[in-house]
């Protein structure tokens, strides 16, 4: 039933040309293809002294709210640092040539809208959201651009305008719900696509895995565009090995969809 290789398996090429909805469930490997650390790389500076787990939890926050705010900071600012790469790019382009497409991801950078997507479905959270902790009003940053050390540095977080509470990142920490309206907008989605594809995650991340699950037990082709073997290669009709930068771009010619330059824009000041 299942083929593992680096080429483009005909037949997905044709389900992306014949199908009507589409899911595109991402992980942390398309970011790292931008330069994103991902939660498995060593880290330096003050950031080598903690396991990076540790730090995306409330009772870490609750504990060392200068250390968890520095942490997040030194996040933004390696994202907002970081460039769409040509997989954000493709998944942009390939929603203008199928009738309803959703990316659903579990990154928490805004790379899939910088590159072009409209509709996008944050299952974790985003780094650019911060709220209160007490109240949940939202918190617009002081700094659109973090200036952050390279080594990173503790900073004692914002005072919320409303109550005073200290604000928190607008991430999703472990121990804690996904956002409702997002996870529903994601279930409605693959319990309605005729193909999903699942893009450099590791399927390891629950409740978030589940997702091609449910696509599967509802009928829909589900197909896996990653480097490295997950626990779903056992269920996928399509897995395809490879960088999802390389392997999106190709899947979107063999569709019929392209060529398209999927290199990155020059800015105005580059």
């Amino acid at each position: 039933m299942k083929n593992t290789h680096h080429d483009i398996p005909p037949t997905l090429a044709q389900t992306l040309r014949q199908a009507r909805r589409v899911v595109v469930f991402t992980g942390a490997g398309v970011s790292a293809e931008s330069g994103i650390a991902t939660f498995r790389d060593a880290l330096t500076g003050l950031w080598s002294r903690f396991d990076a787990q540790a730090l995306a939890t409330p009772e870490a926050f609750r504990s060392h709210p200068d250390l968890v705010w520095g942490w997040y900071e030194w996040r933004r600012a390696q994202a907002l640092r970081a460039a769409p790469n040509a997989a954000h790019r493709a998944i942009a382009e390939l929603a203008r040539h199928v009738p309803e497409l959703l990316v659903v991801t579990q990154n928490v950078d805004d790379l899939h809208e910088r590159a072009g997507s409209l509709h996008v479905a944050h299952l974790h959270g985003s780094l650019h959201a911060p709220r209160c902790s007490a109240c949940g009003a939202a918190h617009a940053f002081a700094q659109a651009f973090p200036d952050e050390p390279g080594q990173g540095r503790r900073i004692d977080p914002p005072a919320c305008t409303h109550c005073g509470a200290p604000v928190r990142p607008g991430v999703v920490w472990f121990g804690e719900s996904l956002p409702h309206d997002e996870w529903d907008k994601a279930m409605r989605a693959v319990e309605q696509c005729d193909l999903l594809l699942s893009i450099g995650t590791s399927a390891l991340v629950y409740p978030a895995a589940e997702l091609p699950q449910r696509a599967l037990r509802h009928g829909a082709t589900v197909a896996q565009i990653n480097p490295a073997a997950t626990p779903l290669d056992a269920h996928a009709h399509h897995n395809v090995r490879g960088a999802a930068a390389a392997i999106m771009p190709r899947l979107l010619a063999d569709a019929g969809f392209g060529p398209t330059d999927y290199s990155p824009a020059r800015s105005e000041d580059s």
